[in-house]
């Protein structure tokens, strides 16, 4: 047998990716890429000529303009008297019978805005137990932009996320079981 014969790092080099004669960098080297980047079309230059003339409190205002609208719409249609097949439904419930993550959001929210937590979390547990927090993301967020407020920081990381999120789908698997004590869960 004979010993592997060393190869130069240029001689590997594949045809696209990194020129000639620059110090390998990856295994396998993507594409050169250009530096010019496409120009902005009239749209984009439109809607960032509109950010940078709009005031601090647009945003939030926005926001709490769409918040109450939505609370409106709750509170006109009374989601709780709906039957099951009411428009607008749910298609995952419309088509499997299984509730969807989000199944009972409407009517919980319908039961905060009437102060009824026990009916509220009844419906949706999970969304009872986010919204305090992301209340206080809301004002903490429009009071710093609109008033200069400096309220505590609500410190979310990627792991209170990964747990919330596992606590969520493994609450939309337990709502859905048939058995004794989950079916309460059902709606």
């Amino acid at each position: 047998m004979t010993e592997p014969q060393a190869v130069s790092a240029a001689a590997v080099q594949p045809a696209y990716g990194w020129p000639a004669g620059t110090p390998d960098r990856s295994p396998y080297p993507w594409p050169a890429a250009t530096d010019a980047a496409p120009a902005p079309g009239r749209f984009t230059r439109f809607v960032h000529r509109l950010a940078a003339r709009m005031p601090t409190w647009a945003a939030p205002v926005g926001i709490l303009g769409c918040f109450v609208g939505a609370s409106a719409y709750v509170l006109a249609t009374d989601p709780t008297d709906a039957p099951a097949d009411a428009l607008p439904t749910c298609v995952l419930k419309l088509t499997t019978g299984f509730d969807c993550p989000g199944c009972g959001g409407t009517r919980a929210f319908w039961y905060v805005l009437h102060a009824n937590l026990p009916a509220a979390a009844r419906h949706h547990a999970i969304f009872v137990f986010a919204l305090p927090f992301l209340v206080y993301l809301y004002v903490s967020w429009a009071g710093q932009r609109v008033f200069g407020w400096r309220l505590p920081a609500l410190r979310i990381g990627p792991r209170v996320l990964v747990i919330f999120l596992v606590a969520w789908g493994v609450f939309t698997v337990v709502r859905n079981l048939p058995w004794a004590p989950f079916t309460s869960l059902y709606v």
